[in-house]
Order: structure tokens, then sequence, then C-alpha cells
């Protein structure tokens, strides 16, 4: 809810009145409702303006713009510069939202616009009882009402006058920030009597509007359309013609630099705005400047941030390479690991195998020596038998005659001089093999006694 405070600086901000106690006055009138007040005044004040500068304009009035047409430029107080900040009308705000952004230069260059949703906050959606106020203009209608001005103003003058900007005067100004350059406002009165001389000898003159055209950005408005109304009124326009020099200032304000009332020739107006130019240049170098450094400081953040993406890019790329060297590390230590433990597992197997082959070759030739018994004496049934070896070694033992080969096979393995357990025991003469299918025959048998000579062959 907006309290009354608001609706006031509303209500000045809209009509352009500065009397505080009048703008309570005309609210309390209409019950405090903003848009039908602001409906009911602009309704009533349009005639009156467009009165003072008609042709009806009292004798008088129109004795003292003539004698100070006659006698040469308004002489005034130099106005140095941004003289005046002058509220902008709301309508004219809210129809280019977000135009002038950013401070630049001594504070004055600075952002301008209300945002949108303030219309909703003080009741301006929609009119009471279905109407719909007639104040407010959008960008569409503000558009429109400047490219309809720029079509009747080349219609009636040609095209040699200002190229005056076919967009809203909200649009003008940013377009204005935007190229550094000043705006030059034009306020037709097409009523007026010196307006047609104006803008043919003046505003189109070959000395003045090619001056504009290069120093300034123009826009252009007619007090009969809503929006050049709004500015009149703003502007405080009271003379006709009316030409005017503004910068954007703060929030939904402009800086006044000039504004030239009544008929002015072409030298005129030319000395007029080369003056205003010269003051506000320091304000567009140091904008301009001011632009350029912000300009220079973003590219360069921008380089920066590249660096910075880059360098941290190479250190990501390091550190991925240093961890993909550690871990290939990590993994080659850890396969060499497994290595070693599997070649001392193997080892440890091989040895625990060798191990129990050697306990249990022991245990067998601890079974043949006794399963050989003792040896027998020597007697007529008693064979000596004599073994050699393969290393030279040889080995003599008696066994009975009826003992089988086999045992012979037994003594040998109990000795444990053989590391392998595939061999034959052979003869020399005659030279006969006794393999596995003679071991089953007795010593006696096989020929070998009384005394047998026997070698190892091994397989």
């Amino acid at each position: 809810m907006v309290d009354v405070a608001d609706k006031l600086a509303y209500f000045q901000a809209i009509t352009g009145l500065e009397d505080p106690d009048l703008c309570t006055e005309i609210l309390q009138a209409h019950g405090w409702d903003l848009e039908l007040a602001i409906s009911s005044f602009t309704s009533s004040t349009q005639p009156s303006a467009s009165s003072t500068v008609s042709d009806s304009d009292p004798p008088d009035s129109r004795a003292r713009t003539d004698s100070a047409s006659a006698s040469g430029p308004i002489t005034a107080p130099a106005p140095g510069l941004a003289w005046r900040l002058v509220t902008l009308p709301i309508s004219v705000i809210s129809g280019s939202l977000g135009l002038i952004s950013g401070a630049v230069g001594l504070g004055l260059w600075a952002a301008g616009g209300v945002l949108s949703y303030s219309l909703g906050m003080i009741g301006l959606g929609s009119g009471q009882g279905g109407e719909s106020s007639a104040g407010l203009v959008s960008v569409t209608a503000a558009a429109s009402e400047a490219m309809d001005f720029v079509a009747a103003f080349e219609r009636e003058y040609g095209t040699r006058g200002p190229n005056f900007v076919g967009e809203g005067f909200m649009d003008a100004l940013q377009r204005s920030r935007n190229a550094f350059k000043l705006l030059f406002v034009y306020l037709h009165s097409p009523d007026h009597p010196d307006s047609p001389v104006f803008c043919e000898r003046t505003l189109c003159s070959e000395a003045l509007a090619p001056f504009v055209n290069e120093n300034f950005v123009a826009w252009g408005g007619s007090i009969r359309a809503s929006e050049g109304f709004k500015m009149s009124n703003s502007l405080k326009a009271s003379r006709f013609p009316f030409c005017a020099v503004v910068m954007p200032a703060t929030n939904q304000r402009i800086a006044l630099l000039q504004q030239v009332e009544g008929p002015k020739s072409p030298e005129e107006m030319l000395t007029i705005l080369q003056r205003v130019l010269e003051e506000s240049a320091p304000v567009l170098v140091a904008a301009r400047l001011d632009a350029e450094e912000r300009r220079n400081n973003m590219r360069l953040r921008e380089e920066q941030d590249a660096a910075y993406r880059a360098a941290l890019e190479a250190d990501q790329a390091r550190e991925r390479q240093r961890r993909e060297e550690q871990e290939r590390l990590e993994r080659e230590a850890a396969e060499a690991e497994r290595k070693r433990k599997e070649e001392e597992e193997a080892r440890e197997r091989a040895a625990r195998e060798a191990a129990e082959k050697e306990a249990a070759r022991a245990r067998m030739r601890q079974e043949k020596a006794l399963s050989l018994g003792d040896e027998p004496e020597k007697g007529p049934n008693v064979t000596q038998v004599l073994v050699r070896f393969p290393t030279g070694e040889r080995k003599e033992r008696r066994f009975h005659s009826t003992a089988p080969i086999q045992a012979v096979y037994d003594y040998v393995d109990s000795l444990g001089c053989l590391e392998v357990e595939n061999y034959n025991l052979v003869s020399n003469f005659p030279r006969v093999t006794y393999g596995t299918e003679k071991r089953s025959l007795t010593l006696k048998e096989a020929g070998l006694h009384p005394q047998a000579s026997l070698f190892v062959e091994l397989n």
C-alpha cells in the first residue's frame, strides 16, 4: 500500500508541479486516487498550455515575445554546466526501463530510470471503473509519436533540418549517453506563429543543422503529443519555439544545461550551442575517458581471467599428469610386490615340496632298509653283490641267493646315493639289464650267484 507521501511525490514527478500544498489539494479533491488526479490534471492543463503558445496569446504577451525577439538574444545568466536538474515525468521514464545505466564523469553522466513495477505499486495498472490512464506512454507509443513528429517535420520543412531520432525521449537520452554527446531537444508548438519561421530558417539552416547533427543527438516532439506535452511541463517551457540541451543525471532526472525560448537566428543558436559544447566538453571527455578506462579494465580483467584460466588448466594438467605418474608408479610397485610375493610363495612352496619329497624319500629309504633285514653272513647260499654308481662310488652287500633282484633295488634306494628314481641295474658280462620284468627273479635264477657285479644305469 503506497502511503500519502509516496503518492504526493509521484504526483509531483508526473505533473511537474513543485508546490506540495497545491498537489495535496488536488489529490484530496480526488480522494487520493492518484490515477484519477493525474488524468484530471492532464486533461485540464493541456488546453491551457496550448493557449499559452497559440495565436490566442494575449496581446501584451505576444508583444513581450515580439519585443524580446526583436531585441536579439535573451540575456540570461551564464548557465554554467548542469545549472538545473529536472525531474522527468514517470510516464516518460517507465516507457524505456533501464536505458540510462552506469555513473559516468563528475556524477552527471549517470543512471536514470524507474523500475517498471513502481507503476503497479502506485496503482497505475488499470483505471477506476475500467478506464485506462491517458497519461501513460508505452514504448511503442513513445516511438510512434517520435516517428510521427519526424515524418510531419520532414513533410513540412524537408530533410535539411536536424536528424531527429525516431524514438522515445529515454531512448534518445540513452543514445546520447552511448555516443558521449549532449541531447538537443526541440519542442514543437504547431499553432505558434513563430514555429514555421524558426523551423525553416533556423533549424533547417545550412549553418545550424550540420552542427547539431555532428555534435548532438537530436530529439523532437510536438506538445500536442503526450510525451512532448509531458516534457514541456517538465522543462517548464513557457515560450515557443523552445529548445534545450540536456544530459542524463541521476535517477529519474536530467541535467538541463541550456534552454532557449523564443525565436532565434541561426547565428544566435550556433553561438549558444557552441558555448554549451565548450562548457560541457570536460564532462564529455571525462565520460569518454572513463568509459575507455572501464573498457580497458574490463579487457585487462578478461585477459587476466584468460591467463588465470590457462595457468589453472596448466596446473591441473600438471597435477593430473603427476597423479597419473604416481598412480602408474603405485601400480608398478604393487605389481612388483605381487610378483615378489608370488615368487616368494613359489619358492616357499618349492622348498616345502622339496622338503616333503626329501622326507618322503627318507621314509622310503628307512622303510626299504628295514625291509632288507640284517645282512647275512658269508655262506654257500649267500650272494656277494657289488654295485657301482655313476659317480664311481661302489657299494657291496651280501644277499641270500633266494632274494629277488628287487631286494638289490631296495638296497640301492636305501643308500640315498641317487637323486633320481628311474634307473636300471645292468651287468657287464654278459650285458643284461634287470628291468621291471626281471625284478621278481631271484639272484640265483638270474645267474648272479655266488657273486655279481652290477652298475646303475640312469634312464
